[in-house]
């Protein structure tokens, strides 16, 4: 998420050095989730890696998590890595993108869906952090990045190899194609953040058919050795966007999005339009009695009009 003026274009900003990071402001006592990050390798002669998916997740798809067992699999069979831990970074609500469910729900969300997981995790940093007003703070992906390193490598000491020494761990992003394509358009990033996340950090992206990511990536060929393209090999478009309108139509979204989810869209009524919502509570009203006791609350879902933000992440629009 490139710094950006009121015209929309970017602009530079100088980020502190991963040992001087800090969390900032947040809105909430914040901790850093670590339960299931490997801090004990068990691949000898390999270099320890995590890697962080920053996007909107509203909601979350089996796409945003079927992008970590690809970028593992490709991790374990085609580089010197060893996965030690991949982590959820939902967007801070100060995004203001259209169909953006309020933090917290969308935390939950992300946490109901890896619940089960025995190595990814969902970090609240981006959503807690807020400006001196106590409003949602933006948070550039190169901060996150760098939040992440001063966490894992500062805070903790690195991840202990096979050897018994301790060693920084590679912090990489994952991200679909559009964030790719995205970074090769000119005056959209500024050079500080691509030199941040992808020449210091580095890039695993997802192909999405119908891209052009060799375009794309021709005119990022300064940071070519830093960046991995993952193939999908079985090709999945499912995107948030497709399940929110599938919502506000009133269709099933089973078997696009985790079980746990769905459960939790409906308890909250989230991604309903205004329309629907009045239809759903004219329709339990009028059963009464013991069907009204039953009746849930909805919450509204947050949505309002697209930012002049250009930074996308994973294929989670």
């Amino acid at each position: 998420m490139s710094s950006q003026t009121s015209t929309g274009m970017a602009t530079p900003v100088t980020y502190p050095p991963p040992e001087q990071a800090s969390t900032g402001n947040t809105t909430v006592p914040y901790t850093f989730p670590q339960a299931k990050l490997k801090l004990q390798q068990t691949q000898p002669g390999r270099t320890p890696l995590v890697l962080v998916a920053c996007g909107s997740f509203s909601p979350i798809t089996f796409l945003h998590l079927r992008m970590f067992e690809m970028a593992s699999d490709f991790v374990r069979f085609n580089t010197n890595f060893e996965v030690c831990g991949g982590y959820l970074s939902p967007v801070s609500d100060a995004y203001k993108k259209a169909g953006l469910a309020p933090g917290h729900h969308r935390v939950e969300m992300c946490s109901r869906a890896v619940e089960h997981s025995s190595w990814l995790m969902v970090d609240p940093f981006e959503t807690v952090n807020c400006d001196e007003n106590g409003e949602p703070a933006y948070v550039p992906t190169a901060r996150v990045l760098r939040h992440f390193d001063h966490e894992i490598n500062t805070v903790l000491g690195g991840i202990e190899g096979t050897d018994g020494v301790r060693r920084k761990a590679k912090i990489a992003l994952l991200a679909g194609a559009d964030l790719v394509m995205s970074m090769g358009e000119p005056g959209l990033w500024s050079p500080v953040d691509l030199g941040v996340i992808l020449g210091e950090y580095g890039a695993f992206i997802i192909e999405r058919s119908g891209t052009d990511i060799d375009e794309a990536l021709a005119t990022l060929r300064q940071y070519e050795d830093n960046i991995w393209v993952i193939s999908q090999v079985i090709q999945n478009d499912i995107s948030s966007t497709k399940v929110r309108l599938f919502l506000k139509k009133d269709l099933s979204v089973r078997y696009l999005i985790p079980d746990p989810v769905v459960e939790y869209i409906e308890e909250h009524g989230l991604f309903q339009d205004e329309q629907s919502s009045k239809k759903k509570n004219n329709d339990t009203s009028s059963t009464g009695g013991k069907d009204k006791e039953k009746e849930k609350p909805t919450t509204a879902d947050g949505t309002s009009t697209p930012s002049s933000s250009t930074e996308e992440t994973t294929q989670q629009s």
